[in-house]
């Protein structure tokens, strides 16, 4: 059998068996091909919003383990917090505005010359 006609795997470079029209050896080569692929691609602004959002998830959720909390507004933006990104809103009945990253909200209040952001988390009566 001539080998220059097998076709070989895009990925890591083995002969393939089976149809001659087969591009991938196996589901693993074939996954990390594409993975390799979409990596080169520019992010959509879709994802660069994703990103960001999933980050602020993550800070608020990291400070504001017991349900509410005060953090330095500081230490909130050294850990990449970016406030300009939120999924929604809630006004308080005292006019309070609480913008939230999915179910984790901040509001910003300044407190004896510093500024703080008080955390929560979303509750039914939000709704």
């Amino acid at each position: 059998m001539n080998i220059e006609l097998l076709n070989k795997c895009l990925e890591c470079n083995e002969i393939i068996n089976g149809r001659t029209d087969k591009k991938f050896c196996s589901q693993y080569c074939k996954s990390a091909y594409h993975y390799k692929q979409n990596l080169r691609k520019d992010k959509t602004r879709f994802q660069k919003i994703d990103k960001i959002l999933k980050k602020n998830r993550k800070i608020l959720k990291q400070f504001n383990r017991a349900g509410k909390a005060t953090v330095v507004k500081a230490i909130l933006l050294n850990e990449g917090f970016n406030p300009k990104y939120f999924t929604n809103y809630w006004k308080a009945k005292n006019n309070n505005l609480y913008l939230f990253c999915y179910e984790y909200g901040f509001m910003e209040k300044t407190e004896n010359g510093k500024s703080k952001y008080i955390l929560v988390t979303w509750q039914k009566y939000m709704e």
